[in-house]
């Protein structure tokens, strides 16, 4: 009789402990989605008459978040972080330097060559609003997060090269050096669809010709987020 009471108290302990476990492990403090890679299509918005886009043009962005949870669930939040971008668009905008001079034409079609890619590496500022569907146990959920980012222009590169000859521009001062814009990030689990649209213009008062070159940026991909 008694090694059976004991017996029945020692398993009921022994449960008790393994689930008081179990909630110490469930971390109602828990933060979402601290890192983030995306791979994107890029594209100009504004384009004058005659530009345009030959083969794909790829980006691929990376960097940290902090996540700020603003609400008891922890299903609204704040992030703001720090990243890096790397942006390239294969198109037919011709740049030529000569004695810091810059111009700028549309390739005509029936001139030939090999590569014209415009290319830029950025460092970017994003801060964003989050609603998601997490919970402590699970981090399967649909997310969509909402932001704006500043970029930061590093490094530049207006690469043509043809059989008639090169020409490569590097750091060019006409591009605007601050690229700020809105973005959207929405999906489920891994699989989230992206995109930015920027609002200012990529190049500072620059003409082809008598008109305006007005052009901004759209980048449309997939965005995946680590914890």
């Amino acid at each position: 009789m008694r090694l059976s009471l004991f017996l029945f108290f020692f398993c009921y302990a022994m449960v008790g402990q393994d689930t008081l476990s179990s909630q110490k492990k469930v971390d109602l403090k828990y933060r979402e989605d601290q890192f983030y890679v995306g791979i994107t299509y890029n594209t100009f918005l504004n384009k004058p008459s005659g530009l345009t886009q030959k083969t794909f043009s790829p980006g691929i962005n990376l960097g940290f978040l902090r996540d700020m949870p603003i609400n008891k669930d922890r299903t609204f939040a704040f992030a703001a972080g720090l990243g890096f971008s790397y942006q390239a668009y294969s198109q037919n905008l011709l740049v030529v330097e000569e004695e810091g001079v810059y111009t700028y034409s549309i390739i005509e079609s029936d001139v030939s060559f090999r590569k014209n890619r415009f290319t830029t590496l950025n460092i970017d500022l994003p801060i964003e609003f989050r609603w998601r569907t997490s919970t402590p146990q699970s981090h399967k959920f649909f997310r969509l997060y909402t932001g704006f980012k500043v970029s930061y222009l590093l490094y530049d590169e207006s690469r043509f090269i043809s059989s008639q000859g090169n020409s490569i521009v590097k750091n060019n001062p006409e591009l605007n050096a601050l690229q700020y814009g809105v973005y959207l990030a929405s999906g489920y689990n891994t699989w989230n669809f992206y995109a930015y649209y920027g609002i200012n213009p990529l190049y500072d008062n620059v003409k082809i010709g008598s008109n305006t070159l007005d052009v901004s940026l759209i980048h449309l991909g997939l965005q995946f987020y680590i914890l």
